[in-house]
């Protein structure tokens, strides 16, 4: 960490040869158009993460914490079960699913809804985000759908029967009684997934080729940095990203 701190300050070009800059990497982030580009796609991936997925899983969390549901433990590692093969393997699966013509996930939506065959949901700046955002959430609703289910079973049940004598109907006794009972793991849940979106690499990474995507449609902060860092070599500038993006979230 020290030694990244010490780099911030230098132009690199591998490990000796160095120029003192001083905060001439963080001036030039600034007016850099690729650093703004990262940072743009960062945040819309993660307000997509807490506006999509958190209540997404909550909602999985409420169906499968209901004793009327049959084999509720089934369904719970099904859920989960995506988050267990990790980035890479689901990142060069669903490269697989979205590609055109032959794709599962073309075929699935023109067949509902008369989607071209051949859209290129990975080859179009507009359709990358939302292939990663649709990659991401079957990735991580079941494994945050695993916390607010353990919140839901610590919530007092003497609390809904006190709430049915009182006639709050389902509504309220979600508002008045589920939400207060669970709001410190939902803002847990939320914090690590808003950090978890900021550390967004190997998915679209391995997902585009390798590559930020057309018109820098995948990059994120932290390839940017593995760019700069280990494509360019200039371990200086990478190093100036790194902090940025730590002071930053």
């Amino acid at each position: 960490m020290l030694k990244s701190i010490q780099l911030s300050f230098y132009i690199t070009n591998g490990p000796k040869s160095q120029v003192f800059v001083g905060l001439g990497n963080f001036l030039f982030l600034l007016d850099d158009p690729a650093f703004h580009k990262a940072v743009s796609n960062t945040c819309v991936y993660a307000l997509c993460s807490v506006f999509l997925q958190l209540p997404l899983s909550l909602g999985l969390a409420m169906l499968l914490n209901n004793n009327l549901v049959k084999g509720r433990a089934f369904f719970r590692f099904s859920f989960f079960s995506p988050h267990l093969v990790g980035q890479v393997f689901v990142a060069v699966l669903f490269s697989v699913i979205f590609i055109p013509k032959f794709g599962l996930f073309n075929r699935v939506l023109h067949y509902l809804f008369g989607v071209a065959v051949d859209t290129k949901w990975l080859g179009d700046p507009g359709l990358v985000m939302p292939a990663l955002v649709l990659t991401s959430l079957w990735m991580y609703v079941g494994f945050n759908m695993i916390y607010f289910l353990a919140a839901l079973q610590s919530v007092d049940h003497s609390l809904y029967e006190a709430a049915q004598v009182d006639g709050a109907g389902a509504f309220k006794q979600f508002l008045h009684v589920t939400l207060p009972g669970i709001r410190g793991v939902a803002v847990f849940v939320a914090v690590l997934s808003t950090i978890g979106s900021f550390q967004l690499f190997e998915l679209p990474y391995v997902m585009l080729n390798n590559t930020s995507g057309p018109d820098n449609a995948g990059l994120t902060v932290v390839m940017y940095l593995y760019q700069n860092g280990f494509v360019s070599g200039d371990l200086g500038y990478a190093s100036a990203i790194g902090w940025t993006l730590t002071f930053g979230v």
